[in-house]
């Protein structure tokens, strides 16, 4: 009797280590990690396979739209690809192939490059806890500026009137995103929300100054023309690869390379960085800890604001020396860019790239590029569409993937926990 007592103690305590999550103690130099371990684990892994795989999904899905659509998905695909000049890379493709690869990837690149700074605004607002709606209102505020600050000033030095183009657009982006910072850290005002008005504001502002009879029309080209002044020749950004007249790429394109690396430094290397960061991680605990919230609500939307108002300047600098109603009314970068900073997660590594892919995306299924036999090109902009909208929607794919992972691992447990309660009973 003594015996099958002892026995049914001992089933007991194998039942009750066999339902505990706690990991059960190794002999010798190996141990079980503990939970905080392996999830850390698996968030870095997943910072490197869940974009990759979100954007995997995305095309798959798209694939199957432009099937649907009774068109040949790898066709179509070959088709972007080649309009978007990366094709250029590949070292067999030359002559007149090659001509127009370094053409297309040009235009990719510049696209990229507002989309790189546009996208560090969303993301230097969401390292700080807050979600930037408003990069495409920044930009265009940007965008305003710098075309009234380069086609006034006539006979200025032309080095120093694009950098004060540039610093006004920068200026005025960062004190544009600023008023929803100050929103949030006056009055609880939720910066999502503040952000979609300031969009609409600026978006009514570049309607009416560039609209006929605006402040800021030009009449050179008639009266009846909703846009703005030409800006001035010499503020014209050098082109270092193309042909200015084709709008080949401009040095705008190493200003968002600066732009990541003072978004790295600025996050990882100074105090500002890490009170931001502090603040995003948990705002109760960082105010506790003496660091200023509402102080860097404001901050960090200044910064973000002055990421997007840069981009405002690049494009008007770089290529586009106009603005118009139907620009204004027409742009979406500044949304494109929210996708942009979901899939590269919020770093500067992951913001170029995830710029890159929404760059070629753009310039791939443009009209130009498309041949009808292969795919409508009138359909292509809608694939873009929906390949970005894919992108947010399953961007927080990596917290479907750990909750998989870790029910994966508590299912033999639970299986064992099963059995030894069956075999206690038995």
């Amino acid at each position: 009797m003594s015996d099958e007592l002892d026995e049914s103690v001992e089933a007991d305590e194998r039942a009750a280590a066999l339902e505990t999550d706690a990991p059960l103690e190794r002999t010798g130099g190996d141990y079980a990690p503990s939970v905080a371990q392996r999830l850390a684990v698996y968030q870095r892994a997943g910072g490197i396979i869940t974009p990759l795989v979100t954007a995997l999904i995305a095309f798959v899905i798209g694939g199957l739209v432009v099937l649907a659509s009774g068109s040949n998905p790898l066709s179509t695909y070959r088709a972007i690809f080649n309009g978007t000049g990366l094709n250029w890379l590949f070292p067999w493709v030359s002559g007149t192939a090659r001509t127009f690869a370094a053409y297309n990837l040009q235009q990719t690149l510049l696209l990229s490059t507002g989309l790189i700074l546009c996208g560090l605004a969303v993301a230097f607002a969401f390292r700080c806890g807050m979600f930037n709606i408003g990069g495409e209102g920044q930009y265009l505020i940007g965008s305003i500026m710098s075309v009234w600050v380069a086609s006034a000033f006539v006979g200025m030095n032309g080095p120093l009137h694009i950098a004060l183009a540039i610093v006004v657009a920068a200026v005025s982006g960062g004190l544009w995103a600023a008023i929803a910072g100050f929103l949030k850290a006056t009055v609880g005002a939720h910066e999502v929300i503040s952000t979609i008005m300031l969009n609409w504001i600026a978006y009514w502002i570049g309607s009416w100054v560039f609209a006929l009879g605006g402040p800021l029309q030009s009449h050179g080209q008639g009266a009846s023309v909703p846009v703005s002044h030409d800006i001035q020749a010499n503020t014209h950004l050098y082109v270092f690869w193309g042909n200015p007249i084709l709008q080949g790429l401009h040095v705008g394109f190493f200003v968002a390379l600066s732009a990541l690396v003072v978004f790295w430094l600025t996050l990882n290397r100074t105090t500002l960085g890490y009170q931001v960061r502090a603040v995003g991680f948990n705002p109760e605990a960082a105010r506790y800890g003496g660091i200023g919230v509402a102080r860097n609500y404001v901050v960090a939307m200044a910064i973000s604001g002055a990421f997007a108002g840069l981009a405002g300047a690049m494009d008007i600098l770089g290529w586009e020396f106009r603005l118009d109603v139907n620009d204004v009314q027409a742009s979406q970068i500044g949304f494109i860019a929210i996708a942009v900073a979901l899939l590269g997660r919020n770093t500067a590594v992951g913001v170029f790239f995830a710029a890159l892919l929404f760059g070629a995306l753009l310039n791939g299924t443009s009209t130009r590029h498309l041949d009808p036999s292969v795919f409508r090109p009138d359909l292509a902009g809608n694939l873009t569409v929906i390949i970005q909208g894919l992108v947010v929607l399953f961007v927080g794919a990596d917290v479907l993937v750990l909750w998989l992972w870790s029910q994966r691992r508590r299912l033999p447990r639970r299986r064992g926990s099963a059995e030894a309660s069956t075999a206690v009973s038995a």
